[in-house]
């Protein structure tokens, strides 16, 4: 799993988070607010008497183990894109896929290429600010970062004015448009970290503290280039972000892998970066305003973006660029009665390869981090493919490159689809899946999305299992996995697994286990498979999983957004065209 550019680990457990594992309360969550008034109140399932489906043989720990040894091998080299071990890997998935009896993509390949390009940026070692009376000069990873999308040798952004744009947010669902009847081109935005709800201010605006799409740092660069903003920065500030600046510097001075586009980035803004909380008071201070009090008036509604004085800002960035193409591997099993209907499970294949030595290891396996997908991902497929009735829609299986450099297999899919998007019932996404035993929860990411919540809820009371609402929905965790990216063009999605509740060791067992491997695992040499393991757990969601495929499969309905989803609009529009 990656956390793309600048968010410290998902999976760490806060300490307020561990506390609240710790503790000795009841099975079932406490925070029924935060469940749809249809299951608000309702009991778990109780774990004796609760009859799961029977669970296809191919679905079992022994078979996870078998794929999860192989696809974390040393044989793998760590499954890093453009190495040995993507080859090593995309040839086995393949080898697999086929071995399974399972189709090609349309194209008549189990591949589909990604070109990716990487541009390493070295921005000018000073960011000036002019205006009347005023010469401010900031200082590179001090002040701020800057990088581009744009595939140029060089970009520079030249006094361009500096206009604050409260969040940068257009959220019709909401009433909300920072950039309502103002024109941007060529200027410099600033806008704040996050939504405004999630900025803690006031609860009733989008989700309270739960963060939606429009506060991504990515959303908030792709609004300002739709305006024709030359440039865009974010004011980093620690409480509202929720990691360090630290942690912001950390993935804006590393090389960055994009998917290469036909225009070569040329709709993107030319400038995209950070400012500090600190040099952002001196920018405002300099141009006659309050940042406080400007910031407590963008988390009000009706907020319209004001220039800053008459102050522009200049900055230049040098870059490096390496074109390369990696791999999606892909299969399908065509349905029966509704083949040209497609419902999609995706985990990513790519890791970090061979990199810094730590005890003695250079290779980062990825067992975990997604060879648990993976595992799953083979075991659902083999066992459609022994199901004595056939899906009525089509099945594909995907794994994708470059999740951990900023999900970028899964965006060059959706944006490249092989199967129609308005065709596309659903993608299922596994990632981290925890291996350490049958779980009593489900805990779903960015629950209150879609009604896929309400099949996962119903194979979860197979299992005995209740729904757990994502326990830290104010770090976006629903934005920061595969299944993001067929959100973000409108296909409903599912990202879930037991994780905070053992049928063995309650919550504080789970607890502990999940704080090891953050800690001493996560992004580490140390992720690699152990004998050890109980992938019983594994096998469970992997269960669970192919009972919300089969049901999914024998529909003529699709599942839906909900009401106030960001994601809803996206896929009104594509199934208008169906």
């Amino acid at each position: 799993m990656s956390f793309p550019s600048f968010f410290p680990l998902r999976h760490a457990l806060p300490a307020a988070l561990l506390a609240l594992a710790l503790t000795n309360c009841q099975t079932r969550p406490a925070a029924t607010s935060m469940l749809p008034s249809s299951t608000a109140g309702s009991q778990p399932p109780a774990e004796t008497g609760a009859t799961a489906a029977a669970a296809p043989s191919a679905i079992s720990a022994a078979t996870i183990g078998q794929y999860l040894q192989a696809v974390s091998s040393n044989e793998m080299q760590g499954r890093k894109p453009f190495t040995v071990g993507e080859e090593r890997i995309t040839a086995y998935l393949a080898q697999e896929f086929k071995k399974l009896g399972l189709q090609p993509g349309p194209e008549g390949s189990y591949f589909q290429p990604v070109p990716m390009v990487e541009i390493t940026g070295t921005p000018s070692e000073t960011m000036t600010v002019k205006g009347k009376g005023t010469n401010l000069s900031f200082r590179y990873k001090t002040d701020f970062v800057a990088f581009t999308q744009q595939e140029k040798e060089k970009v520079a952004v030249t006094n361009s004015p500096l206009v604050f744009a409260g969040h940068g947010v257009v959220a019709p669902e909401y009433g909300w448009d920072d950039y309502a009847g103002l024109d941007v081109k060529g200027k410099t935005v600033v806008v704040l970290v996050n939504d405004p709800g999630n900025a803690g201010n006031d609860t009733t605006l989008f989700k309270g503290q739960a963060m939606t799409y429009y506060g991504r740092w990515t959303y908030k660069y792709e609004e300002a280039a739709r305006h024709g903003a030359a440039g865009i920065l974010i004011v980093h500030d620690t409480k509202p972000a929720a990691y360090p600046w630290s942690v912001v510097l950390s993935g804006a001075t590393s090389p960055k892998l994009r998917a290469q586009t036909a225009n070569k980035g040329a709709d993107k803004c030319a400038l995209e970066g950070w400012l500090t909380l600190d040099a952002a008071k001196k920018l405002f201070t300099a141009a006659g305003q309050n940042y406080d009090q400007l910031y407590a008036a963008a988390n009000k509604k009706g907020f319209k973006l004001r220039a800053l004085g008459n102050l522009s800002l200049s900055v230049s960035i040098q870059n490096k660029l390496r074109r390369q193409t990696s791999k999606n591997v892909l299969a399908v099993l065509p349905g029966t009665s509704r083949a040209q209907e497609y419902i999609v499970y995706s985990a990513h294949w790519d890791h970090f390869g061979v990199g810094k030595a730590i005890a003695g290891d250079s290779i980062y396996n990825g067992a975990v981090d997604d060879g648990t997908g993976l595992a799953a991902l083979l075991s659902i497929a083999q066992a459609f493919q022994q199901a004595p009735e056939k899906p009525q829609r089509s099945i594909v299986f995907l794994a994708v490159t470059g999740e951990e450099q900023g999900l970028l297999g899964s965006a060059y899919y959706a944006q490249h689809p092989p199967y129609p998007l308005n065709k596309t019932v659903a993608d299922l996404n596994m990632d981290m899946l925890w291996p350490y035993g049958e779980m009593k929860d489900l805990t779903v990411i960015g629950y209150g999305q879609s009604e896929l919540e309400d099949y996962a809820r119903a194979a979860a009371q197979e299992q005995g299992r209740y729904v757990l609402p994502d326990q830290t929905p104010e770090t976006g965790m629903f934005y920061r996995s595969d299944h993001f990216n067929f959100a973000h063009v409108g296909v409903p999605s599912l990202y879930a697994s037991g994780g905070f509740e053992s049928r063995s060791g309650g919550k504080e067992a789970i607890a502990k286990q999940r704080q090891n491997y953050t800690t001493n695992m996560y992004h580490k040499p140390a992720d690699q498979f152990d004998p050890s393991w109980d992938l019983s757990g594994i096998a469970q969601d992997a269960q669970l999983y192919f009972r919300v495929g089969q049901r999914l499969a024998g529909e003529a309905t699709f599942p839906k957004w909900r009401a106030g989803s960001e994601f809803k609009g996206a896929r009104d529009k594509s199934m208008g065209g169906k």
